[in-house]
C-alpha cells in the first residue's frame, strides 16, 4: 500500500531538494523569496533572473508588520495570498480589476482595465504593495504615477509574464527607484506574484 506524505513533509522534502540542487549559494536575506519562487515554479531560471532593490526585504517586511495592504493585479494572485497572515498584522488584499467603475474607466479612456484598476488603487491615498503578475500595463501605469508624484508604493512586485511590453515594463520598474522585486525577462506570472508575497509574510513572522 502506498505510503502518502503529509503536505508539511511534502514542502519540507521539496525544500531539501531545491536546496541541494542549487549551483551557486544565495545571499541569506534574498533566499527565502528565491526558494518560495522556485518551489512555486520548479524553475532554477529564478536564480538568476530575480532582481530586487537595495534593502527591499528589510523595507518590505516593516511595511507588512505596520498593517499595509497589497493590490494585485489579477485575481488569481489574490487567491494564492496567504490572506490570514497579512490580517494577522492589519493588511487586506484588494483586486480591483473587475470592478464596475474600473471597466467603465477602461472603456470611457480606452485603456486596459488593469491601468485603470492601478488609477482606482492611486486614489485610496495610503502605502500600499502592488503585486503584478499579469499585465505590464499595470506595471507601467505604476511607474508612470510613481514619477508624477501622485503614488508611492511601499514596494512592487512586478513580475508580469509575456511577450508584448513585458521586458520593457520590468526595466522601467528597474529604472523607476521604487522599491521593487521584479525578475528580468518574459517569465513570472499570478503564481509568482503571490510566491513573492507569501514568502515576504513568512520573513515578518520569523
Amino acid at each position: 500500500m502506498t505510503k502518502y506524505m503529509k503536505p508539511e513533509e511534502i514542502e519540507k522534502r521539496s525544500f531539501e531538494i531545491i536546496q541541494s540542487e542549487l549551483t551557486r549559494p544565495l545571499d541569506p536575506a534574498l533566499a527565502p523569496v528565491i526558494l518560495r519562487v522556485i518551489h512555486t515554479t520548479a524553475d532554477f531560471e529564478y536564480v538568476d533572473t530575480l532582481s530586487f532593490s537595495e534593502g527591499v526585504i528589510e523595507r518590505a517586511v516593516a511595511a507588512l508588520r505596520q498593517g499595509v495592504s497589497i493590490v494585485s493585479d489579477t485575481n488569481m494572485v489574490k487567491a494564492g495570498i496567504d490572506k490570514t497572515r497579512l490580517k494577522m498584522y492589519g493588511g487586506e488584499v484588494h483586486c480591483f480589476i473587475r470592478d464596475e467603475d474600473v471597466a467603465y474607466a477602461a472603456r470611457k479612456n480606452d485603456t486596459t482595465r488593469a491601468l485603470a484598476a492601478v488609477d482606482k488603487a492611486a486614489a485610496m491615498d495610503q502605502p500600499l504593495i502592488f503585486a503584478v503578475g499579469n499585465a505590464p500595463t499595470a506595471l507601467l501605469r505604476i511607474c508612470e504615477l510613481s514619477e508624477a508624484g501622485r503614488l508611492s508604493p511601499a514596494l512592487v512586485i512586478g513580475v508580469p509574464v509575456g511577450f508584448v511590453n513585458v521586458v520593457e515594463s520590468k526595466e522601467a520598474l528597474i529604472r523607476s527607484g521604487i522599491p521593487y522585486i521584479t525578475a528580468r525577462g518574459r517569465k513570472g506570472g499570478s503564481n509568482v506574484a503571490a510566491a513573492i508575497c507569501n514568502a515576504l509574510l513568512r520573513i515578518v513572522g520569523i
